[in-house]
């Protein structure tokens, strides 16, 4: 976590990688390689679905594959992608029979900064 103080405010930012940063539910990206893979990450309508059910609530892999009516492994493949931009988080939480991968989002607005580095 780090802190930055405009205004006499302090403000709490997560910085998730480099060009990607994590701020009150905003992705902020910024830097050609990161709006690449932002961009690239997005351009799956599948991918969008899973995010767009994600805002309305947290889901676990069999529960997304029904969503996406895909198999489990393709919906862990699409979720996987979109954990790697910070879009979605995972946790491991006891289930039925074993444990269960649990997804959620916490992002919902994603800026690109297009100025110059």
């Amino acid at each position: 976590m780090a802190s930055t103080e405009q205004s006499g405010v302090k403000n709490s930012t997560e910085v998730t990688r480099e060009g990607i940063i994590e701020k009150d539910g905003v992705l902020i990206v910024s830097g050609e390689e990161y709006i690449y893979r932002v961009c690239s990450a997005l351009a799956s309508p599948t991918r969008i679905k899973i995010l767009s059910e994600l805002l309305k609530r947290e889901a676990d892999i069999g529960e997304i594959a029904e969503m996406i009516n895909q198999s489990k492994a393709n919906a862990s493949t699409q979720v996987r992608r979109l954990e790697e931009i910070g879009l979605v988080r995972s946790e491991y939480k006891p289930g039925v029979r074993g444990v269960r991968k649990v997804v959620k989002t916490t992002v919902k607005e994603i800026r690109i900064i297009l100025e110059p580095s």
